[in-house]
């Protein structure tokens, strides 16, 4: 009978990170949505409801959220514990190489051996960067359509995103990975859950993961 030790992998920081993006992306999208294409009748908009008034403030709550998770996730890749530094989850190292490898063969199902580490696996690690990265390209643009009038977004804004519009269609475009993003992220959660008793899932509320012992 296997047998496991209790190995402490995430710190409170990193948990109410995750927390903090996972339902600012729910309210976000669904705001998004809405102020895309409203849904509810229009004509009520300034009588005793104010839907779309409401639906914004929902969105800039929630981006600011985001944006507030995205800085404590930053703070967490240079100073956060070892599973928790960009240089983790970087294919900079041999092992992490190898890992990335059996990882990619075990999700395809070409082979069934396990590379056990307490941090992210690398193709999780990497994906997880790529979105912080595309969260910072929303926050970014979001930014920059709410405050036209600052100089300094205005700026710079206009040299990254072009016009107001292109701004508006990369944010409108980006959602559509985060929404990809959450569902194929909890779809792996328990197929690794189910294929390796580590305790992934419950890691995200605990702190903690099991692995075998030596």
């Amino acid at each position: 009978m296997a047998t496991y030790e209790r190995h402490y992998c995430w710190s409170v920081l990193l948990r109410l990170f995750h927390w903090m993006f996972a339902l600012s992306i729910v309210f976000l999208v669904v705001t998004g949505f809405y102020i895309n294409n409203p849904w509810t009748n229009t004509m009520i908009e300034g009588s005793a409801s104010f839907p779309m008034a409401t639906m914004r403030y929902i969105h800039y709550i929630a981006a600011y959220t985001m944006a507030s998770a995205v800085l404590i996730r930053l703070f967490l890749y240079i100073f956060g514990n070892a599973q928790e530094r960009v240089w983790d989850i970087l294919p900079i190292s041999k092992r992490n190489i190898n890992n990335l490898k059996m990882t990619l063969l075990q999700y395809s199902y070409i082979s069934d051996k396990h590379d056990e580490r307490l941090g992210h696996n690398l193709l999780a690690g990497l994906t997880y960067l790529f979105t912080f990265f595309a969260a910072l390209v929303m926050i970014c643009s979001g930014f920059y359509m709410l405050f036209p009038e600052v100089t300094l977004l205005a700026k710079w804004g206009g040299i990254l995103f072009g016009s107001q519009q292109s701004a508006r269609y990369l944010h409108h475009l980006l959602m559509w990975w985060f929404m990809i993003f959450a569902v194929v992220h909890i779809y792996l959660c328990i197929w690794n859950d189910c294929q390796e008793p580590e305790g992934l899932i419950s890691s995200i509320f605990t702190g903690a993961k099991f692995k075998h012992r030596a």
